[in-house]
């Protein structure tokens, strides 16, 4: 009796280390596989600068407003070779020159060094990038979509104009301080489609999130620079002497644009009126300028997808 319990129980204890072993492999196949996934996603597809990956690219480059902040209109700058000034509280940070030059530009970079500086923020050197440069949020292209840009970003025409250092004061002008920054505040993409949401949601979101790049303007900012992500899409003030704000674009019925319909926001997109007729800002006119370039799709596609995120109060101010 004993000896067939015995039995009988060593069977169980076999039994449940044989499914637990299969379980535990099962979970490390789909650990492998996820970081199959991602390796296969981080690491540089072929070299592509085909016609075809070019017009992708400017496609990709419009959607992005790359042309606004790279290029210093205001002072007779040539396009993309960098120098718009964008003030913040811990001074004013000068865009650089993106141009195919190789010696001020971006001409002399590999398509390793181009994917490096957008999803993790680090130049050629292994200098770390200040986010008013936005990779927190063009981490979450896919390498795929960044190697476009950088396909039509050659083909454009080069410029040898230097970069302008920065005017930011001690010790916020120390690129060391971006380790703790990085730390706190910077997880590394590329974005993960939701497998609950449709492909006009997930579209919608990559745009919003990583190429448009909308919370960095939306999204007020800690004493740290990040942005609040406990508040994403809340509206903030913009900086630069200026008293506009970047509205809250959450469905917030009051504060936000909870009244809108999708058509009403992808109609601003195109046209830069509200649906009381009101024109948007000058700087929200400056993105226009690049989301009119957007198909119809896409356009709804961002409204839809804004239209679900969570609402939150306040109006930026």
């Amino acid at each position: 009796m004993d000896a067939g319990m015995n039995r009988l129980n060593r069977a169980r204890h076999l039994r449940i280390r044989i499914v637990s072993g299969a379980a535990v492999a099962l979970a490390l196949l789909a650990v492998a596989c996820a970081s199959e996934n991602l390796r296969d996603e981080l690491a540089a597809p072929p070299p592509d600068n085909s016609p075809a990956a070019v017009k992708r690219g400017e496609y990709l480059f419009d959607a992005a407003n790359c042309v606004s902040c790279h290029t210093d209109k205001k002072h007779g700058g040539a396009r993309l070779a960098g120098g718009r000034g964008l003030e913040t509280p811990f001074g004013t940070f000068y865009s650089r020159n993106i141009t195919p030059d190789p010696e001020h530009g971006i001409g002399a970079w590999s398509d390793q060094d181009f994917v490096r500086a957008l999803r993790d923020g680090i130049s050629p050197t292994g200098a770390h990038y200040f986010p008013a440069f936005p990779f927190p949020s063009f981490t979450l292209m896919t390498t795929r979509d960044m190697l476009d840009i950088k396909a039509y970003l050659f083909t454009q025409a080069p410029s040898a104009q230097a970069d302008r250092p920065h005017d930011v004061p001690f010790p916020f002008n120390m690129r060391l301080t971006m380790v703790p920054w990085r730390a706190l505040n910077f997880e590394p993409g590329p974005f993960v489609p939701d497998p609950a949401r449709d492909a006009e949601w997930n579209r919608g979101a990559y745009l919003v999130n990583a190429v448009a790049h909308c919370g960095e303007c939306h999204t007020p900012r800690d004493w740290l620079g990040a942005l609040e992500q406990d508040r994403r899409f809340a509206g903030a003030r913009l900086y630069g002497g200026t008293d506009l704000i970047a509205l809250n674009i959450t469905p917030d019925a009051k504060d936000g644009i909870g009244k809108w319909s999708a058509q009403d926001i992808a109609f601003l997109l195109k046209s830069g009126f509200k649906q009381n007729g009101e024109a948007v800002n000058p700087t929200m006119g400056e993105v226009v300028d690049a989301t009119t370039k957007l198909t119809d799709a896409d356009r709804l596609a961002i409204a839809k997808y804004l239209k679900t995120v969570p609402p939150q109060s306040g109006d930026g101010r």
